[in-house]
């Protein structure tokens, strides 16, 4: 017997005649059914998706490059001589004080472009294709987050190379490991908020818009790349509250010697949180978005 719906056919006999085409299951089911090792494998495969297209285009990799050059000459040799004096010391001061600082900087910065990239693989059309597959959406946000990671780590390493060219001592290694570790965690936290962004703007323009308002403020507003003594008041209020700062401290304390357990549990907190919040809202709107 034929498959094909006669010319008479009602739409329900056609509906039942028509050959059945498998479709995708909803996301929720679609992820209860998959086991841990299954996510585990969809995320490695997307990993090495996203690697490969870096690779294909490492012209992707140049903020991740060229901002922790850029950054640290601007900031040493521009402003080294006049804080290093407020410092106590010179540039050489300077130096051992900002570059642990500009560790949490690359932790934000970085942290942008996992939103950026986001919504230009929903504009393309990629985050369609993948909706369609059998795959955990866990998946898919968790293989963003781990590139980006990588690229963050890659800057850093950069980071350092620079600063120990422009006379930083890096005389605790472990003090150094924990510092990138402790900004790893927070930066991994802060992806969520950007690929919250990255899923519910319409364009990359606009996610780094946005992100660019986030963290102007947050960046300067912050013990990153000055002491906060001199500040007005309000503006010392607000570096109390601002995790960049305690993630900078806690750096340094780290790097260079000075408390540190305070800075390290507050930041330890405030990734944690940020995390426990922006994670569920990110993964059900990507689930939901049309």
């Amino acid at each position: 017997m034929s498959s094909h719906p006669s010319p008479t056919a009602t739409p329900n006999e056609a509906l039942r005649a028509a050959p059945s085409i498998p479709l995708p299951a909803p996301a929720t089911k679609d992820d209860a059914r998959i086991s841990l090792r299954g996510h585990v494998r969809h995320t490695s495969a997307l990993v090495r998706r996203n690697l490969l297209w870096i690779r294909q285009d490492p012209e992707s990799m140049a903020d991740a490059l060229l901002m922790p050059v850029i950054f640290t000459l601007l900031f040493v040799f521009v402003f080294g001589g006049s804080i290093g004096q407020a410092l106590g010391g010179g540039q050489d001061r300077y130096v051992q004080y900002v570059i642990p600082g500009m560790i949490a900087m690359m932790s934000m910065t970085l942290s942008q472009g996992v939103g950026t990239g986001f919504s230009q693989d929903f504009n393309s059309g990629v985050m369609d294709r993948f909706r369609s597959l059998p795959i955990g959406r866990g998946s898919v946000l968790f293989a963003k987050i781990s590139v980006e990671l990588l690229r963050m780590l890659f800057a850093t390493a950069v980071l350092m190379i620079v600063s120990v060219a422009v006379g930083f001592d890096i005389t605790n290694w472990p003090g150094l490991f924990a510092a990138v570790a402790l900004s790893t965690a927070f930066a991994s936290s802060i992806m969520w908020v950007f690929l919250t962004l990255g899923v519910m703007m319409k364009s990359a323009q606009s996610v780094q818009a946005m992100g660019f308002l986030v963290l102007f403020p947050l960046q300067f507003g912050s013990s990153i790349f000055a002491p906060t003594t001199s500040m007005p008041g309000w503006l010392q209020a607000f570096t109390d509250y601002n995790p960049l700062s305690t993630l900078a401290d806690a750096a340094r304390g780290l790097m260079v010697g000075g408390p540190v357990a305070h800075d390290l549990w507050v930041t330890l907190g405030w990734s944690v949180a940020i995390t426990a919040v922006m994670a569920p809202v990110a993964i059900h709107k990507f689930r939901t978005k049309s």
